[in-house]
């Protein structure tokens, strides 16, 4: 499967994230570099399909700032949350974060236009 994710780590991308969330469900997959639980969740948002933000937390601490404070989703991580119209409309974390899982909350998301 080819590379799906784009890194983001400036919080202005944070803005760009829940524009484009006003079309469809955005997620943002919060990982750390070093955790193996975080390793386990990257390969299950490996196998999703569809455009993954990814914000490498030790790499992007201001925007993962960004995130919790803007969004009042408390930091975990690994995380995944799903954005529609520029609120959160799911998110998970640890060993809650699955392929299935994340592909039915974008699509709940995208029929609830939420």
């Amino acid at each position: 499967m080819e590379n799906h994710f784009v890194k983001v780590t400036d919080p202005k991308s944070l803005e760009d994230l829940a524009d484009r969330s006003k079309q469809r469900p955005v997620v943002i997959f919060k990982h750390s570099l070093t955790c193996p639980m975080s390793a386990a969740a990257y390969d299950q948002m490996a196998e999703f399909e569809g455009e993954v933000a990814l914000v490498e937390v030790q790499r992007a601490r201001d925007l993962s700032r960004e995130i919790e404070d803007r969004l009042g989703v408390a930091h975990e991580s690994p995380q995944v949350i799903v954005l529609r119209n520029g609120r959160v409309a799911w998110n998970a974390s640890h060993f809650k974060i699955t392929t299935d899982a994340v592909a039915a909350a974008v699509r709940a998301a995208a029929d609830n236009g939420q």
